[in-house]
């Protein structure tokens, strides 16, 4: 089998690594206090020399402040305002920072073309002890609200980290019984458990030659119209890649300077990535964090910054 497999020319800013949950797998967090907040001006300055390098998302990937803090005001009112900077800058925005409430989705909603958040594994008896926001429920409720709201959606499951395979089973119907829905779900991540040099907990990497497996099912409960999506710089192996697109991968996310969730592992550039892919058979074709069936969905404020971005992609490629 062969033929097109996306990915998503993006750029992550980080508005502040301080986050109240602390999971052990966890190597991106720093302790509430330790992580300056972003400026506005600082983030301006980084997206500005963006201009030449054929950038397109901008993904807002934040720690999280607790929703009863006096300070989750202000956290929220820079990811609102940096979402609006980037548009305003002629960038797609894509927030991806934690279970938000009602009303701070539908503020958001104005300001992004998409939005996520994973749901990692619907059973709870896994490395979230001192993990409020990491609760299934919690989780599944953002997913739902997401439709209710007409949000294009990416989420997915974060295998190795202490589920069964029933799990997984069961964490990707619950996914596509809310699509079933709402049918907002753009993408299903499926992301590897890939040991950092910041986390605490102490286990082995999930096997990447089991991923072909998960895929193949995954592939078969999930609805076709959900995109299923892997991190290549966590599938090391050439070979194991393109195992896991015969078994069903559509999608490479977001190929950006470094990956803030996995920092150690870089992200393979999109040479390499030809490489890999064109001799097999793959094309590699760029693709905008909005799908096009969602397009109508979005304000119009958005619609007009989305067409133009299609008119670029067009250009792309041809």
């Amino acid at each position: 089998m062969s033929g097109v497999v996306t990915y998503s020319p993006a750029y992550t800013l980080v508005p502040t690594y301080e986050c109240f949950n602390r999971c052990t797998y966890c190597n991106f967090r720093v302790d509430p206090g330790e992580s300056p907040w972003m400026t506005l001006s600082a983030a301006q300055q980084q997206m500005k020399r963006l201009g030449t390098q054929g950038v397109c998302e901008i993904l807002i990937l934040s720690g999280e402040v607790h929703p009863h803090s006096s300070r989750r005001q202000a956290w929220f009112k820079l990811i609102y305002d940096l979402c609006d900077l980037a548009l305003s800058l002629g960038f797609l925005p894509h927030t991806n920072v934690g279970p938000l409430s009602w009303d701070e989705m539908q503020q958001l909603k104005t300001v992004n073309v998409s939005m996520g958040l994973m749901v990692e594994q619907v059973t709870p008896l896994l490395q979230h002890k001192h993990a409020p926001s990491k609760v299934p429920e919690i989780r599944l409720q953002q997913l739902a609200w997401a439709g209710e709201l007409g949000i294009p959606f990416t989420t997915g499951l974060l295998l190795g980290i202490g589920e069964s395979e029933q799990d997984w089973w069961e964490t990707l119907d619950a996914i596509a019984q809310i699509h079933q829905r709402y049918g907002h779900i753009q993408e299903v991540i499926l992301q590897p458990y890939s040991p950092g040099t910041h986390q605490t907990w102490e286990a082995p990497a999930f096997d990447p030659h089991q991923l072909p497996e998960v895929i193949a099912v995954a592939r078969n409960i999930l609805p076709p119209d959900i995109t299923l999506q892997i991190p290549p710089n966590l599938v090391q192996d050439s070979g194991w890649l393109l195992a896991c697109l015969e078994a069903g991968v559509r999608d490479l996310g977001g190929i950006v300077p470094k990956d803030e969730v996995n920092p150690d592992y870089p992200h393979l550039d999109y040479q390499t990535l030809i490489e890999i892919l064109k001799p097999a058979g793959w094309e590699l074709l760029p693709r905008l964090p909005v799908y096009p069936q969602y397009i109508n969905w979005l304000p119009e404020r958005l619609q007009i910054a989305v067409k133009k971005w299609q008119k670029v992609e067009s250009r792309t490629r041809e």
